[in-house]
């Protein structure tokens, strides 16, 4: 254990010596830019986001959530209680179509006015 344990120590802070010294850095103007693309940026680069791009951000993660929440469904039909999970599964999926016929009816969705 303690020979395991010298060798992982030993190996962790030949690496880090190694990473501190190996990489050679000749910045010039590209890789100094913000962009780092080549391109002259043609505007501020601290310019606020739209509200309406955060609205979709958090309806993609919320949609992306269900399908983690969704994902153990079909094993779960083989539980004791099969009826339960598909109960459950039914909720969460009549709950988030609520939801989104809610944001649709708002014009939550809608880029342009």
């Amino acid at each position: 254990m303690i020979m395991v344990l010298l060798t992982t120590i030993t190996l962790t802070v030949i690496l880090m010596f190694i990473s501190f010294w190996l990489p050679t850095m000749y910045p010039d103007t590209e890789k100094l830019s913000p962009y780092e693309c080549g391109f002259d940026p043609s505007g501020s680069a601290r310019l606020p986001f739209s509200v309406r791009f955060f609205l979709v951000a958090i309806l993609f993660l919320l949609f992306d959530l269900e399908i983690a929440l969704l994902l153990p469904t079909p094993s779960a039909s083989q539980l004791v209680t099969p009826l339960m999970s598909l109960l459950m599964s039914s909720l969460i999926i009549l709950l988030l179509t609520l939801g989104l016929i809610y944001e649709w009816t708002q014009g939550g969705l809608e880029w342009a006015e």
